[in-house]
Formats: structure tokens, sequence, C-alpha cells
């Protein structure tokens, strides 16, 4: 609560449309647990029409943009600067480092009209990191794009949250900026059936591995798919099924087709339906390289896997190692190579009648990275900051705009 009693008011930007995004949850579950907490938020995402929407529950405003590159980030930014002059005064814009150019303005009008907000925090959660050799000029051109609205929001914004403290110390973020750090999270309520659902392999029936994400050629999946085979090579039995879209789906269809159907791609699927995946799913892989853009993230893929009861195939990196340390649910590659992955493949092998066994410790370890935890991390970012800010800052309290929207 503010001062004068009334609820903090937020609004926070998502560009991208909200309805369509595989990670959605990360703004959505946070703004569930932020107004059970009290906060007044506006969420603000584009979308096909404009105006009030539920999307999962969560009441959102969608802004309307055509579907054009380019013009569509632009035209939806100088939307919003309408719908915030026009909304109900916030104490704190939230918005993803990338909008940081496009809000600057807002900046400028607080200060010219001697107003102490909104704050402009930049909230950054992942970094863009293309291959060359895949994404071509536009991957190279959007890669200097992501670094310039870096280092604008760093330089201009009033404060910065991040996913993990690795994040602030990889893009050199000033400790006085960085307001604070909330980890990506899990509704593990959704996943409360899949465990029970499960049936484990017995004797020689095949281990089921799967993979919900991005298909993407830096998350290191054909390495991870030619592993299963040689696994299968040695008299193993493994069965790997890929979940998603992206830029190397074509090439994991291509392989999988001369798998003999030991590896399967299948199209992205609904929100609704990743439990009832992962219930008939016995191992989660994640088994991304050791890389500057994964060892600063917080998987929330990780996260499901747990809730959902899986035992979980992992490279060892720092994403993986900050969440798991030596549990008996987790096997390690210690190289994301080929080799790495068929060693820990081996390992699982040996040791699959204990599938069963270690389903109730991932669960259970699930519940300290709940979507609620990570709620409450942000809103002590959130207040800390605003507080800070108005103790060094002279200046009176917001006036109330007269066409403001309650």
């Amino acid at each position: 609560m503010t001062m004068s009693g009334r609820s903090h008011r937020l609004i926070w930007v998502c560009s991208m449309p909200l309805a369509a995004k595989l990670d959605s949850a990360t703004w959505l579950e946070p703004t569930r647990e932020l107004r059970r907490m009290g906060w007044d938020v506006t969420l603000v995402t584009s979308g096909e029409r404009d105006g009030a929407q539920t999307i999962r529950g969560v009441d959102v405003f969608c802004i309307a943009i055509p579907n054009v590159y380019l013009w569509r980030y632009i035209l939806f930014h100088l939307r919003l600067h309408d719908f915030v002059n026009r909304w109900k005064p916030a104490d704190i814009i939230l918005f993803h480092s990338s909008s940081a150019l496009w809000l600057l303005p807002l900046r400028l009008l607080r200060v010219l009209s001697h107003r102490k907000t909104p704050l402009l925090v930049a909230d950054t959660r992942s970094l863009y990191m293309p291959l060359k050799s895949k994404h071509g000029w536009r991957g190279m051109v959007r890669d200097k794009y992501e670094r310039m609205m870096d280092a604008i929001s760093i330089r201009w914004a009033d404060g910065q949250t991040v996913i993990t403290s690795q994040m602030a110390k990889s893009l050199h973020i000033p400790l006085e900026k960085v307001w604070g750090v909330w980890p990506s999270g899990v509704d593990a309520h959704r996943f409360d059936g899949c465990a029970m659902q499960r049936v484990w392999p017995k004797d020689e029936e095949p281990v089921l591995l799967g993979y919900i994400g991005a298909l993407e050629y830096e998350r290191n999946l054909m390495d991870m798919a030619v592993a299963v085979l040689r696994a299968n090579a040695e008299g193993k039995n493994f069965r790997f099924t890929l979940v998603g879209d992206g830029t190397q789906r074509a090439a994991l269809e291509s392989f999988a087709q001369d798998s003999r159907r030991c590896v399967e791609v299948i199209p992205s699927i609904p929100y609704e339906a990743i439990p009832e995946f992962l219930s008939h799913v016995h191992v989660g892989v994640l088994p991304f390289p050791n890389e500057e853009k994964f060892q600063v993230c917080s998987p929330i893929k990780l996260f499901e896997y747990m809730a959902a009861g899986l035992a979980i195939l992992a490279t060892r990196i720092l994403c993986h190692t900050d969440v798991m340390k030596n549990e008996n649910y987790v096997f390690w590659a210690e190289s994301a190579d080929e080799d790495g992955l068929l060693n820990a493949l081996r390992a699982l092998w040996e040791k699959r009648h204990t599938l069963g066994d270690v389903s109730a410790a991932s669960v259970s370890a699930a519940q300290a990275w709940t979507w609620s935890e990570s709620a409450i991390q942000l809103k002590s970012a959130l207040e800390g900051g605003l507080s800070r800010h108005m103790a060094s800052t002279p200046g009176t309290a917001n006036p109330v705009r007269g066409s403001a929207r309650s």
C-alpha cells in the first residue's frame, strides 16, 4: 500500500501477444499473484482486437496492431503512450528492455511535469545470442538492437529487475540499479495428477524422454537426438519426443523420419495440454550447452518437469545447478556434446528401475519454485525500489488525472 492508503499501481507491458507466447505464464501468473497480494496491476499486451480480455483466467488489456514486421512494434508503443496517458496514474511501468527506447519519452514527461512517478523499470529475462550461421543477417541486426536496448535501459531506466543474479552480472548492471531478482516459476497445482497417471517402465520397456520448448539450433537438441540413437545402438531402449516449434524443427523432423521411431517431433501443443503430455513421459530433458545465454536463465520447463514428478536429464550448467544440486532425481550430462549426453543416458538406463521412487522428491522440490514464490520476490523488489526512490526524490505526490479510468 502507498502512504495514501491505496494499492500500489503497476502497468506491466508485454509488446508481444501473450495469447500466443510459449512463456506467457511469466506475465500471467505473477500478475495473478500480485493482484492477490493487493497490487493494482494492469497487464498490457498486443492482440487482434482492442480492449479488456481474459487470457487463462487473467484480465489483460490488449492493443490491436497490424501483423507487419517492425511497424507493428512501433505502432504498439505509440498506442501504449496514449493508453498510459488515459489510464489511472501508475507508480511503476514494468517492461522488457527491448521497449526501453520507446518508453523514454514517458520519463522525460515525468521530469518536465515535476512528478515522482511513474517510474520506469526494465525487466530482463533472456539474452538474444543467435548463431550467425543459422540466423543470418536478420539475426545479427536483432542482436545489435537488443544490445542497444539493454544499454539504454541500464542507463535511463529508474531501476532493473532480472531473472537471475548472473543476468545482472552478465549485463554489467550497476548494483544500485538492480531492484531485485525474481526467477521463473511453476503453477504446481496444474501438474498434481501427472505422477499418479504415469506408468513407469519395467524390465526392457522403453524409457520415454520428453522435451517441450523452442526447437532452436542453439538448444543442442540434435546432439540429444543423436545420443539417443547411439544409446539404443548399444542395446538400450529410449524414445525421445520433442514438442514445439522453431528454426530447427524441419531438421529434427527429417532426422526423426530415419530414427525408426526412436525420435518423434510434435508441433506445439496448447498450454492446457502440457500436464497431460508430461504424465506420459518418464524423464524431462534439458540438453542446453554451457553458454552465456543459458547460464543466466531460469528455465520454466525445468520447474514444470519437477512439478510433474519427472526425473531430469540435464547438462551441468549454472541455471540447472542453481536449482538442483545432487538430488537423486537428476542425471547429469557433464558436457553438452553427444558423448556427454550419451554418458548421461547410460547412467539413466542403469537406474531406470528407480525412476518411480524419485518422483516424489522431484515434486517436493518444485514447491520452492512456484509463481507465488516468484511473485513475492517481484513484489519485494518493486516495493523496495519505489520506497527508496520516493524517499530520495524531492517533490509532491502525483496529481490525479481528470480522465483516469478506475
